[in-house]
């Protein structure tokens, strides 16, 4: 529960212009400790765990975040209980995680809701959800579930600069397994 209001506080964010300024353009690859996927994230970004769990979690939530300038990127996994993703359909799975509370936290009539669609990475369900507020401000989320584990990346964005250093984080996200 408690990272479910870290993603809203986050979300709230877009509401808040992001002002320009200049920013060293230094990032890190990010790489899980078991090997299963690697990222970058602009640098340093700090890893953190989360041990609330929720239905269905087999262990911990682990999570990075960083900061450029005032755009926050979030990345975090957790592992499921063997079966849990595997049992149910992936395309609905994806979509229930990828939106969560963003419905209620961002209504339509608010705000506008750029993409909202299934997508796939590496052969692997996804949901990509893009919101942007009043003043262009806004939120890119992603959400993949491989085998049992449930991925998901959060940043903001402002102005084109931002957009771009979005771009650049959430396509790095790189699986060491494609589905067969």
């Amino acid at each position: 529960m408690i990272f479910i209001n870290r993603r809203l506080v986050l979300l709230s964010l877009m509401a808040v212009p992001l002002s320009a300024r200049a920013q060293a353009d230094e990032w890190q690859t990010v790489v899980a400790p078991d090997l299963r996927f690697r990222l970058e994230m602009p640098a340093p970004a700090a890893k953190s765990t989360a041990e609330e769990k929720e239905k269905g979690h087999a262990g911990v939530r682990v999570a990075w975040e960083s900061k450029r300038g005032e755009q926050i990127f979030n990345f975090d996994y957790v592992d499921y209980e063997p079966g849990w993703f595997s049992s149910r359909d992936g395309k609905v799975m994806a979509k229930e995680l990828g939106r969560g509370d963003a419905e209620k936290a961002f209504p339509k009539p608010k705000y506008k809701y750029l993409r909202d669609e299934p997508i796939t990475l590496q052969g692997w369900d996804g949901y990509a959800l893009d919101i942007e507020g009043e003043a262009g401000a806004g939120v890119m989320m992603r959400t993949y579930i491989v085998k049992d584990r449930l991925f998901r990346l959060l940043v903001t964005v402002g102005d084109e600069s931002s957009k771009a250093a979005a771009n650049r984080f959430l396509d790095s996200l790189k699986l060491a397994e494609t589905k067969p």
